[in-house]
């Protein structure tokens, strides 16, 4: 049996997505984007690779000092 350039091209859509494509990275937007709780976000956003589609969600300051609440009280 011989496949059509269609076959042979649904074959390798299959493979899976690279690693970097479902990670979560630091990303600007200019034009107003979509969330994924359906808010409008721009700036600076954490974006990801899902299927087709890109998804976003709203960057939060990073903390300029790191916590140690937990380990304070185990003293």
């Amino acid at each position: 049996m011989i496949a059509n350039g269609r076959e042979q091209a649904e074959h390798f859509e299959m493979s899976p997505p690279p690693a970097w494509a479902e990670t979560w990275h630091l990303w600007t937007v200019l034009m107003p984007r979509r969330s994924i709780s359906g808010k409008l976000v721009f700036g600076q956003v954490w974006r990801r690779r899902t299927g087709r589609k890109w998804e976003y969600k709203k960057f939060l300051k990073y903390q300029s000092k790191p916590r140690f609440d937990r380990l304070d009280q185990a003293d």
